[in-house]
């Protein structure tokens, strides 16, 4: 059932100026505050993207999440729902970005993601630039986009899955090499000329919005764009309006109202819109129970575990007489930082080399002598380490030590006081990825919370979960079982697991905060340490 429309005759009056044009991905970096009613300010784009801003879009009470992240997965490694997709459509300058930045505020959802149609033109021929050179192209026409790999990021963000969406560069008519990756979130929230104009884009969409904004206010909001921003003179500006935007408007876009769910007139200043909007994605996601799950979630898997034998997934590193003396070192608390460091990095030398020896490696090499010997080795694969901030990047020296040329990277997740869900907040992998065996590295694994979605990450990067060994130092029962439930075909590599894990959820008789120990330093309150002093 269609919500009520709100449709009354546009009135310039009552229109403000507003962002001028249309923006993109994560494009609300660029506004570091975004008022209820003030205007935004102009701001400077000549590429689909915003590539040097942090991802977050602050206001009087809280900061948001503009870049995403994934979502909190079951015990099985799927996600509980898909995000709730607005669709907002409208003529080129209608406001539609306003509207996107006064929804995401008032809806008070950690996680957005922004996603424009303008990151999706089609890479233009030699012939198509030169025309575009000359305000001869029409980038309103729906031939203009790339539809097929528009509606595949859709498809994947809606899911949660990791996306790469191109940088559009408007100067040159061109994509430009690097392609952004962004991950999903609570809501995404889709924007675009032509948004409705596909039906399989109108499928992913859960709410359709349609912008409507007098057609001599969208000109001069262009006119302004186009020359300050894009560096294009005011004949060619008129002339592609004439000769395209407008046609195209009346034609391909104007028609698509009749899909909207909600029409709103005046955009960004049409605040009983603007609410109805916000009070129907809240019922929905109250429906959903999509911010409450994450604690559910983490209560299963913390009681899967209970009356169960390890998984086989599990190896223990032997418990040698030499293993077990540097576990006595390093877990007194009364042991200095030097011998701490010292005792801990034998340690992970020895973990490591014991994780190496899962691999498949198998070769034949003929001897100085002529004869064959049957050895050893990684063929055609490499291996990649990732760590796990902060205490987890403690494990990369002995990594490189053992493995030459290894690639390095880094992923980062601090919990959400609020919601007390891990939240990832920086991300570093190697290209190509997907086709390594990549070792994730953690000091220590306590409930298995960063464990989980560190691995999630890696999987939402194609790589394929029999190739991730999960290595650390010392774990908790509760998190090995955790880790094997919900992926159970990761390799979970350790030197010690401890039986018990007590209310502040620390390994018990464990080791202390690792990273405080390793690195001299009390841990800021928001950090994952290796999954201790987790809040439920």
């Amino acid at each position: 059932m269609r919500a009520p429309e709100m449709y009354e005759p546009p009135s310039p009056q009552a229109i403000g100026p507003s962002g001028s044009g249309d923006d993109s991905l994560v494009s609300l970096r660029n506004h570091p505050r975004c008022p209820l009613t003030p205007s935004l300010s102009p701001r400077k784009r000549t590429t689909s993207q915003s590539k040097t801003e942090p991802p977050l879009l602050r206001t009087n009470k809280r900061t948001i999440y503009t870049a995403g992240r994934p979502p909190w997965y079951n015990v099985t490694g799927t996600t509980f729902k898909e995000a709730f997709v607005i669709g907002l459509c409208g003529g080129s300058a209608s406001g539609k970005t306003t509207v996107a930045n006064k929804i995401i505020e008032a809806l008070d959802v950690p996680w957005v993601v922004l996603l424009s149609m303008d990151s999706f033109y089609k890479v233009l021929t030699k012939d198509e630039q030169e025309l575009a050179a000359k305000n001869e192209y029409n980038f309103d026409h729906p031939e203009a986009f790339d539809f097929e790999l528009l509606v595949t990021v859709l498809r994947k963000l809606k899911k949660g899955k990791s996306i790469k969406v191109p940088v559009y560069d408007f100067t040159s008519h061109c994509r430009r090499k690097e392609w952004k990756t962004v991950y999903g979130a609570n809501v995404v929230i889709f924007e675009g000329i032509l948004a409705f104009a596909n039906k399989e884009l109108l499928k992913l969409l859960d709410m359709k919005v349609f912008v409507d904004t007098d057609s001599d206010i969208r000109l001069v909001r262009r006119l302004k764009r186009d020359i300050s921003e894009r560096g294009r003179d005011i004949s060619g500006v008129i002339k592609q309006y004439n000769k395209f935007v407008k046609p195209s408007f009346e034609q391909y876009i104007e028609p698509t109202v009749q899909v909207a769910d909600i029409v709103v007139p005046r955009g960004g200043e049409n605040f009983v819109a603007l609410d109805l909007i916000v009070q129907h994605v809240h019922s929905q996601l109250e429906k959903s129970s999509g911010l409450t799950v994450s604690v559910l979630c983490r209560s299963a898997l913390a009681s899967a575990h209970q009356g169960q034998p390890l998984p086989k997934t599990l190896s223990v590193m032997e418990g040698t007489p030499q293993v077990h003396g540097m576990h006595t070192i390093i877990r007194n608390k009364d042991t200095n930082r030097d011998e701490f460091i010292f005792y801990s990095k034998r340690l992970m030398r020895l973990l490591i080399e014991h994780a190496l020896s899962f691999l498949p490696l198998k070769v034949s090499v003929e001897t100085p002598q002529g004869s064959i010997y049957e050895g050893k080795r990684l063929s055609g694969k490499r291996i990649t380490g990732v760590s796990i901030l902060r205490a987890g990047e403690t494990m990369e020296q002995a990594l490189m030590v053992v493995c030459k040329d290894i690639r390095l990277g880094k992923i980062l997740i601090q919990t959400n006081h609020d919601t007390g869900e891990p939240e990832l907040h920086y991300l570093r992998l190697p290209k190509d990825i997907s086709e390594d065996y990549v070792m994730l590295m953690d000091s220590t694994v306590s409930t298995g919370a960063a464990a989980l979605m560190a691995v999630r990450v890696l999987l939402d990067h194609d790589v394929q979960e029999d190739k991730i060994f999960l290595l650390s130092l010392l774990m908790a029962e509760m998190g090995v079982h955790s880790v094997a439930y919900a992926f159970p075909k990761v390799r979970i590599i350790t030197t010690a697991v401890d039986k018990n894990v007590n209310d502040k959820f620390h390994i018990i008789p464990g080791i202390g905060n690792f990273g405080d120990r390793y690195f001299g330093t009390d841990a800021p309150s928001d950090w994952y340490e290796s999954d201790e002093g987790m809040d439920y």
